[in-house]
Protein backbone atom coordinates (compact mmCIF):
# COMPACT_ATOMS: atom_id res chain seq x y z
CA UNK A 1 0.00 0.00 0.00
CA UNK A 2 1.34 3.44 -0.89
CA UNK A 3 2.39 5.45 2.11
CA UNK A 4 3.36 9.09 2.58
CA UNK A 5 6.55 9.53 4.53
CA UNK A 6 6.86 13.32 4.83
CA UNK A 7 4.24 15.95 5.59
CA UNK A 8 5.63 18.12 2.80
CA UNK A 9 4.71 15.43 0.28
CA UNK A 10 1.08 15.32 1.32
CA UNK A 11 -0.05 18.75 0.16
CA UNK A 12 -3.69 18.60 -0.92
CA UNK A 13 -3.98 15.01 0.33
CA UNK A 14 -4.59 16.34 3.85
CA UNK A 15 -8.18 17.03 2.83
CA UNK A 16 -8.41 13.49 1.50
CA UNK A 17 -7.19 12.14 4.85
CA UNK A 18 -9.73 14.25 6.73
CA UNK A 19 -12.46 12.88 4.50
CA UNK A 20 -11.23 9.35 5.18
CA UNK A 21 -11.45 10.00 8.94
CA UNK A 22 -14.99 11.30 8.47
CA UNK A 23 -16.03 8.14 6.59
CA UNK A 24 -14.47 6.03 9.30
CA UNK A 25 -16.55 7.83 11.92
CA UNK A 26 -19.66 7.17 9.83
CA UNK A 27 -18.83 3.46 9.77
CA UNK A 28 -18.22 3.45 13.53
CA UNK A 29 -21.60 4.90 14.48
CA UNK A 30 -23.44 2.73 11.97
CA UNK A 31 -21.86 -0.53 13.09
CA UNK A 32 -22.26 0.25 16.79
CA UNK A 33 -25.92 1.15 16.39
CA UNK A 34 -26.53 -2.03 14.42
CA UNK A 35 -24.74 -4.10 17.07
CA UNK A 36 -26.59 -2.41 19.93
CA UNK A 37 -23.47 -2.46 22.08
CA UNK A 38 -19.84 -1.42 22.04
CA UNK A 39 -17.59 1.55 22.70
CA UNK A 40 -18.47 4.81 21.01
CA UNK A 41 -16.42 7.54 22.69
CA UNK A 42 -12.93 6.07 22.49
CA UNK A 43 -13.45 4.79 18.96
CA UNK A 44 -14.40 8.24 17.69
CA UNK A 45 -11.67 10.04 19.63
CA UNK A 46 -8.84 8.13 17.94
CA UNK A 47 -10.17 8.12 14.37
CA UNK A 48 -7.78 10.83 13.16
CA UNK A 49 -4.81 9.07 14.77
CA UNK A 50 -5.42 5.76 13.02
CA UNK A 51 -6.24 7.51 9.76
CA UNK A 52 -2.84 9.20 9.83
CA UNK A 53 -1.12 5.91 10.63
CA UNK A 54 -2.82 3.59 8.17
CA UNK A 55 -3.28 5.96 5.23
CA UNK A 56 -0.13 8.08 5.42
CA UNK A 57 2.58 6.51 7.57
CA UNK A 58 2.54 2.76 7.94
CA UNK A 59 3.84 0.38 5.31
CA UNK A 60 1.24 -2.35 4.87
CA UNK A 61 -0.49 -4.29 2.11
CA UNK A 62 -4.19 -5.29 2.30
CA UNK A 63 -3.51 -7.97 -0.31
CA UNK A 64 -0.74 -9.46 1.81
CA UNK A 65 -1.60 -8.97 5.52
CA UNK A 66 1.42 -10.96 6.69
CA UNK A 67 3.96 -9.18 4.50
CA UNK A 68 7.17 -9.53 6.57
CA UNK A 69 8.25 -5.91 6.04
CA UNK A 70 4.93 -4.40 7.12
CA UNK A 71 4.85 -1.91 9.96
CA UNK A 72 3.05 -3.34 12.97
CA UNK A 73 0.10 -1.81 14.84
CA UNK A 74 -1.13 -2.91 18.27
CA UNK A 75 -4.46 -1.59 19.55
CA UNK A 76 -3.73 -1.85 23.26
CA UNK A 77 -7.08 -0.21 24.13
CA UNK A 78 -8.82 -3.16 22.50
CA UNK A 79 -12.32 -1.92 23.32
CA UNK A 80 -11.87 0.58 20.46
CA UNK A 81 -12.15 -2.37 18.07
CA UNK A 82 -14.94 -0.69 16.04
CA UNK A 83 -12.42 1.96 15.01
CA UNK A 84 -9.81 -0.58 13.99
CA UNK A 85 -12.35 -2.59 12.00
CA UNK A 86 -13.60 0.54 10.23
CA UNK A 87 -10.02 1.50 9.33
CA UNK A 88 -9.15 -1.99 8.08
CA UNK A 89 -12.30 -2.12 5.93
CA UNK A 90 -11.55 1.34 4.54
CA UNK A 91 -8.06 0.08 3.64
CA UNK A 92 -9.54 -2.89 1.80
CA UNK A 93 -8.62 -5.77 4.11
CA UNK A 94 -12.25 -6.92 3.96
CA UNK A 95 -15.57 -5.67 2.57
CA UNK A 96 -17.24 -2.79 4.37
CA UNK A 97 -20.48 -4.76 4.45
CA UNK A 98 -18.87 -7.06 7.02
CA UNK A 99 -18.76 -4.17 9.49
CA UNK A 100 -22.47 -4.70 10.11
CA UNK A 101 -21.68 -8.10 11.64
CA UNK A 102 -19.93 -6.47 14.62
CA UNK A 103 -20.53 -8.48 17.81
CA UNK A 104 -22.85 -10.90 16.03
CA UNK A 105 -22.65 -14.64 16.73
CA UNK A 106 -20.05 -16.19 14.43
CA UNK A 107 -18.69 -12.85 13.22
CA UNK A 108 -14.98 -12.27 12.73
CA UNK A 109 -15.52 -8.81 14.21
CA UNK A 110 -15.73 -9.55 17.89
CA UNK A 111 -16.06 -6.97 20.66
CA UNK A 112 -12.28 -6.93 20.97
CA UNK A 113 -9.76 -7.66 18.18
CA UNK A 114 -9.10 -11.35 17.55
CA UNK A 115 -5.94 -12.11 15.59
CA UNK A 116 -7.08 -15.69 14.96
CA UNK A 117 -10.19 -14.43 13.18
CA UNK A 118 -8.57 -11.69 11.09
CA UNK A 119 -5.02 -12.07 9.73
CA UNK A 120 -4.68 -8.27 9.49
CA UNK A 121 -4.76 -7.98 13.29
CA UNK A 122 -1.34 -8.45 14.85
CA UNK A 123 -2.44 -9.60 18.29
CA UNK A 124 -5.65 -10.11 20.26
CA UNK A 125 -6.15 -7.30 22.76
CA UNK A 126 -8.66 -6.19 25.34
CA UNK A 127 -7.01 -6.87 28.66
CA UNK A 128 -5.83 -3.34 29.33
CA UNK A 129 -2.18 -2.66 30.08
CA UNK A 130 -0.68 -5.45 27.98
CA UNK A 131 -0.27 -3.86 24.56
CA UNK A 132 2.97 -2.01 25.21
CA UNK A 133 4.66 -5.16 26.55
CA UNK A 134 3.64 -7.01 23.39
CA UNK A 135 4.89 -4.14 21.23
CA UNK A 136 8.22 -4.27 23.06
CA UNK A 137 8.61 -7.93 22.19
CA UNK A 138 7.82 -7.34 18.53
CA UNK A 139 10.24 -4.40 18.39
CA UNK A 140 13.01 -6.48 19.95
CA UNK A 141 12.31 -9.33 17.53
CA UNK A 142 12.53 -6.90 14.63
CA UNK A 143 15.89 -5.68 15.83
CA UNK A 144 17.22 -9.22 16.23
CA UNK A 145 16.12 -9.97 12.66
CA UNK A 146 17.63 -6.71 11.36
CA UNK A 147 14.17 -5.88 10.02
CA UNK A 148 13.22 -2.35 9.00
CA UNK A 149 9.61 -2.35 10.20
CA UNK A 150 8.36 -0.02 12.91
CA UNK A 151 5.98 -0.91 15.73
CA UNK A 152 3.13 1.41 16.68
CA UNK A 153 1.00 0.87 19.79
CA UNK A 154 -2.09 2.82 20.75
CA UNK A 155 -2.97 3.28 24.43
CA UNK A 156 -5.83 4.89 26.30
CA UNK A 157 -5.14 7.44 29.02
CA UNK A 158 -7.18 5.46 31.57
CA UNK A 159 -5.17 2.42 30.54
CA UNK A 160 -1.87 3.95 31.61
CA UNK A 161 -3.06 3.69 35.21
CA UNK A 162 -2.03 0.03 34.85
CA UNK A 163 1.29 -0.89 36.44
CA UNK A 164 2.31 -3.18 33.59
CA UNK A 165 2.40 -0.17 31.27
CA UNK A 166 5.17 1.38 33.35
CA UNK A 167 7.17 -1.84 33.53
CA UNK A 168 6.98 -1.93 29.74
CA UNK A 169 7.91 1.76 29.54
CA UNK A 170 11.01 1.07 31.60
CA UNK A 171 12.08 -1.93 29.51
CA UNK A 172 11.50 -0.15 26.18
CA UNK A 173 13.83 2.64 27.26
CA UNK A 174 16.36 0.15 28.66
CA UNK A 175 16.57 -1.66 25.33
CA UNK A 176 16.63 1.64 23.39
CA UNK A 177 13.71 0.62 21.17
CA UNK A 178 13.81 3.46 18.67
CA UNK A 179 11.71 1.35 16.27
CA UNK A 180 8.80 1.69 18.71
CA UNK A 181 6.26 4.52 18.85
CA UNK A 182 3.44 4.64 21.40
CA UNK A 183 0.48 6.96 20.91
CA UNK A 184 -1.65 7.98 23.87
CA UNK A 185 -5.30 8.90 23.29
CA UNK A 186 -5.48 11.67 25.88
CA UNK A 187 -9.25 12.21 25.91
CA UNK A 188 -9.34 12.51 29.73
CA UNK A 189 -12.34 10.22 30.24
CA UNK A 190 -12.62 6.54 31.15
CA UNK A 191 -15.48 4.21 31.98
CA UNK A 192 -15.85 5.40 35.59
CA UNK A 193 -15.49 9.13 34.96
CA UNK A 194 -12.71 11.67 34.51
CA UNK A 195 -9.24 10.13 34.44
CA UNK A 196 -8.04 12.73 36.94
CA UNK A 197 -10.81 11.77 39.38
CA UNK A 198 -10.38 8.01 39.05
CA UNK A 199 -6.56 8.00 39.24
CA UNK A 200 -4.59 11.04 38.14
CA UNK A 201 -1.83 10.33 35.62
CA UNK A 202 -0.35 13.83 35.55
CA UNK A 203 2.28 15.04 34.92
CA UNK A 204 1.99 12.45 32.15
CA UNK A 205 4.55 13.93 29.73
CA UNK A 206 7.16 14.33 32.46
CA UNK A 207 6.59 10.75 33.61
CA UNK A 208 7.34 9.31 30.17
CA UNK A 209 10.41 11.54 29.88
CA UNK A 210 11.57 10.34 33.29
CA UNK A 211 11.29 6.77 32.04
CA UNK A 212 13.69 7.62 29.21
CA UNK A 213 11.28 8.23 26.35
CA UNK A 214 11.23 10.92 23.71
CA UNK A 215 7.90 12.70 24.24
CA UNK A 216 5.90 14.70 21.71
CA UNK A 217 2.59 16.39 22.54
CA UNK A 218 0.19 17.25 19.74
CA UNK A 219 -3.42 17.85 18.73
CA UNK A 220 -4.88 14.39 18.15
CA UNK A 221 -7.46 15.74 15.70
CA UNK A 222 -5.09 17.73 13.47
CA UNK A 223 -3.80 15.28 10.88
CA UNK A 224 -1.00 17.58 9.75
CA UNK A 225 0.30 17.87 13.30
CA UNK A 226 -0.11 14.14 13.89
CA UNK A 227 1.96 13.36 10.80
CA UNK A 228 4.63 15.84 11.88
CA UNK A 229 4.83 14.07 15.24
CA UNK A 230 5.04 10.65 13.59
CA UNK A 231 7.75 11.88 11.24
CA UNK A 232 9.74 13.22 14.18
CA UNK A 233 9.37 9.89 16.00
CA UNK A 234 10.90 8.06 13.04
CA UNK A 235 14.03 10.20 13.22
CA UNK A 236 14.71 9.68 16.94
CA UNK A 237 17.58 7.28 17.66
CA UNK A 238 18.38 5.38 20.84
CA UNK A 239 15.03 5.65 22.61
CA UNK A 240 11.33 5.00 22.01
CA UNK A 241 8.84 7.80 21.39
CA UNK A 242 5.56 8.56 23.12
CA UNK A 243 3.15 10.80 21.21
CA UNK A 244 0.60 12.29 23.59
CA UNK A 245 -2.35 13.08 21.34
CA UNK A 246 -4.82 15.44 23.00
CA UNK A 247 -8.29 14.40 21.88
CA UNK A 248 -11.99 14.74 22.67
CA UNK A 249 -13.99 11.66 23.63
CA UNK A 250 -16.67 11.11 21.01
CA UNK A 251 -15.04 13.55 18.56
CA UNK A 252 -17.04 14.31 15.43
CA UNK A 253 -20.54 14.02 16.88
CA UNK A 254 -21.53 16.82 19.24
CA UNK A 255 -24.04 14.76 21.24
CA UNK A 256 -21.25 12.32 22.16
CA UNK A 257 -18.34 14.73 22.60
CA UNK A 258 -16.87 14.93 26.09
CA UNK A 259 -19.56 12.73 27.62
CA UNK A 260 -18.32 9.86 29.75
CA UNK A 261 -21.61 7.94 29.45
CA UNK A 262 -20.76 7.14 25.82
CA UNK A 263 -17.57 5.34 26.78
CA UNK A 264 -19.21 1.93 26.58
CA UNK A 265 -22.67 2.28 25.04
CA UNK A 266 -23.80 2.33 21.43
CA UNK A 267 -25.87 5.08 19.81
CA UNK A 268 -29.62 4.64 19.64
CA UNK A 269 -31.32 4.77 16.24
CA UNK A 270 -32.41 8.35 16.92
CA UNK A 271 -28.87 9.30 17.93
CA UNK A 272 -27.56 7.62 14.79
CA UNK A 273 -29.73 9.87 12.64
CA UNK A 274 -28.36 12.94 14.42
CA UNK A 275 -24.80 11.66 14.10
CA UNK A 276 -25.08 10.87 10.38
CA UNK A 277 -26.57 14.26 9.61
CA UNK A 278 -23.78 15.99 11.50
CA UNK A 279 -21.05 13.88 9.90
CA UNK A 280 -22.55 14.47 6.45
CA UNK A 281 -22.20 18.19 7.11
CA UNK A 282 -18.47 17.67 7.62
CA UNK A 283 -17.97 16.20 4.16
CA UNK A 284 -15.20 17.89 2.16
CA UNK A 285 -16.45 20.28 -0.46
Amino acid sequence: METIMEVEEIGTKIDELRETARRIRVSIVKMLTNAGSGHTGGSLSAADILTALYFAKMRHDPKNPKWPERDRFILSKGHAAPLLYAVLAECGYFEKSELMTLRKLGSRLQGHPDSKALPCIEISTGSLGQGLSIANGIAIAGRLDSASFRVNVHLGDGEVQEGQVWEAAMSAAHYKLDNLCAILDRNRLQIDGKVEDVMSIEPIADKWRAFGWNVIETDGHDITKLLSAMNEAEKVKGRPTMIIAHTIKGKGVSIFEGKVEYHGIAPTKDELEIALKELEGQRNG
